[in-house]
């Protein structure tokens, strides 16, 4: 970056995890040498009190912009940790203020480091039709005629494995492929953006053997997620919980419950509550039944299964490696997040 007679080199560095920083260099040449700032890191969470209450952590990666009020700020990558280094979120986008100090440009996140909020002397300029995508909200897709961006395929798009409608919502066609596999599974996911957040979902399926299952799922890779749906067992329709295991063939099923009906719609929920997940049915949409809840949601944390791209609820259909024309629709997928450290900061 130019400013003034200087360029300015400015880089992430100390690894992706808790050592992640900023640090920036000068010159007045564009291809230097550059020297240092002598106070590098500019930017840095890692000396801050582990015991501190609502961290953010693992700052690093910035880019420089300008904002409307003409002040220098800087967009970074972080995590939200729930406990010690755990977080299910990924890393996600933060902004600070940038100042100026003798020619160098120095991120003033404040004494107990990155902030949930900062005031600006602008007003928020907001795009017509976009999703909120900071702070607390909910929201409800539906499938009528298109796809919000907000949802995402696994490794890529088969628009022959789903259909739109008003009617039915989205119809995804049973595929063999697993999310236990790296194949491409019938599978359309949208981020868990929340610590405390709920998805839901109403499903209609007949399933016609056991091997056919369809409901949601909480995925952080093909090794990593919990899996909610419904299925036949002799005949019978029940629903089942499923967590992954390193035998992608072979899941462990943590419960079940039986169905009034092998055809009628059920609503699922899955509920984050930081290090644990509840999951839970209606057979009428009105009163639900916990199919289990405290389930080990550091199992899903980067910590454990590794990455930082974080976890997606996920309308998932499949027929286990069997051939089949079976199909799952789901009606709608509601969204809620509930962080109370953002109620703070509202």
């Amino acid at each position: 970056m130019k400013r003034g007679d200087w360029y300015y080199l400015y880089a992430a560095e100390g690894g992706t995890s808790v050592n992640h920083t900023e640090v920036v260099f000068r010159s007045q040449a564009p291809l230097g040498p550059f020297v240092p700032y002598e106070h590098n890191p500019i930017l840095s969470q890692r000396e801050l009190p582990r015991d501190r209450k609502n961290p953010i952590t693992s700052a690093g990666h910035a880019q420089f912009v300008e904002g409307p009020d003409g002040k220098t700020y800087a967009i970074f990558l972080a995590v939200r940790p729930y406990e010690d280094n755990y977080y299910n979120t990924g890393r996600e986008t933060f902004i600070v203020p940038v100042e100026w100090k003798d020619g160098w440009p120095v991120t003033v996140p404040g004494p107990s480091g990155v902030q949930y909020s900062y005031r600006a002397n602008f007003p928020e300029v907001k795009l017509p039709g976009a999703r909120p995508q900071s702070g607390n909200f909910a929201y409800t897709l539906t499938f009528e005629r298109q796809l919000d961006p907000a949802l995402l395929f696994l490794r890529t798009v088969d628009s022959s494995s789903f259909s739109l409608g008003k009617a039915k919502g989205l119809t995804l066609k049973l595929k063999p492929a697993t999310v236990a596999e790296t194949g491409s599974p019938a599978f359309i996911g949208k981020r868990q953006q929340h610590l405390y957040c709920t998805a839901e979902t109403e499903l209609t399926f007949a399933p016609k053997a056991a091997n056919e299952k369809a409901g949601l799922v909480i995925f952080q890779d093909e090794k990593h997620f919990y899996y909610l749906c419904k299925s036949v067992d002799n005949g019978k329709p029940l629903l089942q919980l499923y967590k992954s295991t390193a035998d992608a063939k072979q899941p462990e099923r943590l419960a079940e419950a039986p169905l009034k009906s092998a055809t009628a719609s059920v609503q699922l929920r899955i509920q984050a509550q930081a290090d644990a997940y509840s999951f839970s049915f209606s057979e009428n949409g009105k009163a639900w039944t916990v199919l289990k809840d405290k389930v080990d949601g550091k199992f899903l944390s980067t910590q454990v299964a590794g990455g930082f791209i974080g976890c997606l609820f996920g309308m998932y259909a499949t027929s286990s490696g069997q051939p089949t024309t079976n199909t799952a629709a789901f009606k709608w997928l509601k969204y809620e997040g509930n962080d109370p450290m953002y109620k703070k900061a509202q």
